[in-house]
């Protein structure tokens, strides 16, 4: 899968453990290294499903978020990451996807006192709290906790400056919504100069995805309007596509989402009114590839590397308790990703400036609030 930036010049202050390199890879490293990895499709427990192969007696569990697999965004990047570590190192895993935030503590606990289970991943900041006992009760099992934290000695946690990331894509809403641009499925109005936002639900971490994004718009230009909207729902495509076809209609060139399989609707609504839309997490101009034609970019992050990475850890017997802590600094770890239909077809002096955003953001000359209550 081949992913694409507006970078040409991605940093090079590594954060520990994450190697992964969105301009040179998108599947962040090759495979290929021998290991005997399948997909065994193996309906292993009622704790959850397996999946691996030979080479290497590591299991991993993985618990995604809700919203669940098949959202071409936050948890398909999470499977990939550990299909990859499959492919890579023989590893197994066994997988579970809870119907609420209420079934996390359960499959924690399941996959925590599984004697076969030599890592717990954790995707989602809904797993923080049960995680705060399960990492004390079950102090001899190695944890990993993405986009929260929990201070343990056996909990690995990987956060991700999602802030920085929106404010490009928001940068660039912004640089649209005031230019004659027309490519693909897409043009904008001249006669309007609105933005709009879709959250799923309404969190303190969406909130940054937020917060980024307006900034970013107001960067560009601060009498952008910029409407947000919150489906309630991370699967629910319908609410999402009805919430953006109002701000369509009410005159947005682009709107961003940040809300899993909710923003399925999201990409319907810009095709239907000839408008563009921003995915996340993923290059969804390639996971959701129908939309391509209006998916102007992506803020994508790489949680499928923060899986990988870890799980590599504990097969090198190298594993970490403390934090990563990931922005648009650290090897495209978070990017602004132009969608595939967009590649070099955006106008140069566009381009120039997000570039130029980038690098202020990376030397501290743009401080990105990280909440809306800061903007």
């Amino acid at each position: 899968m081949q992913r694409r930036t507006f970078l040409t010049t991605a940093g090079v202050g590594v954060t520990a453990g994450l190697a992964g390199c969105l301009v040179d890879d998108g599947n962040g490293g090759n495979g290929g290294n021998g290991g005997n990895g399948g997909n065994g499709n193996g309906n292993d427990t009622a704790d959850g499903n397996g999946n691996g192969g030979a080479g290497s007696d590591i299991t991993v569990g993985i618990i995604y978020s809700t919203g669940g697999l098949g959202d071409d965004s936050f948890n398909d990047m999470a499977n990939a990451g550990i299909e990859r570590a499959v492919e890579d190192f023989g590893i197994s895993y066994k997988d579970a996807e809870p119907d609420a935030p209420a079934d996390m503590n359960q499959m924690q606990r399941n996959f925590a006192g599984d004697e076969e289970i030599d890592l717990v991943c954790c995707i989602g900041f809904d797993h923080a709290t049960d995680l705060e006992e399960n990492a004390a009760e079950f102090s001899d099992q190695q944890f990993v906790l993405v986009d929260a934290v929990v201070e343990a000695d056996n909990v690995a946690n990987y956060t991700f400056r999602e802030h920085e990331g929106s404010f490009q894509v928001g940068h660039l809403a912004g640089l649209l919504t005031t230019t004659d641009y027309a490519h693909g499925g897409g043009e904008t109005n001249t006669d309007e100069t609105v933005v709009g936002f879709v959250g799923g639900q309404e969190t303190a971490l969406i909130d940054r995805f937020e917060a980024g994004y307006i900034a970013g718009v107001r960067h560009a230009d601060d009498s952008i309007e910029t409407p947000s909207a919150y489906a309630g729902s991370w699967n629910d495509p319908s609410r999402g596509q009805e919430i953006a076809s109002g701000m369509y209609d009410d005159g947005a060139d682009v709107v961003y989402h940040a809300a899993g399989g909710t923003g399925g609707g999201v990409f319907q609504a810009a095709q239907s009114a000839g408008r563009f839309a921003i995915g996340v997490d993923d290059d969804q101009s390639i996971s959701a590839e129908d939309f391509s034609d209006v998916i102007v970019a992506s803020m994508v992050k790489r949680v499928d590397n923060a899986v990988y990475d870890s799980v590599e850890a504990v097969v090198n017997d190298e594993f970490e308790s403390g934090m990563n802590d990931l922005g648009l600094d650290d090897d495209g770890s978070v990017s602004a990703t132009i969608g595939q239909d967009f590649e070099g077809e955006l106008p140069e002096d566009i381009v120039d400036a997000l570039e130029e955003s980038r690098q202020a953001i990376i030397d501290g000359e743009i401080d990105v609030p990280d909440t809306t209550d800061d903007l």
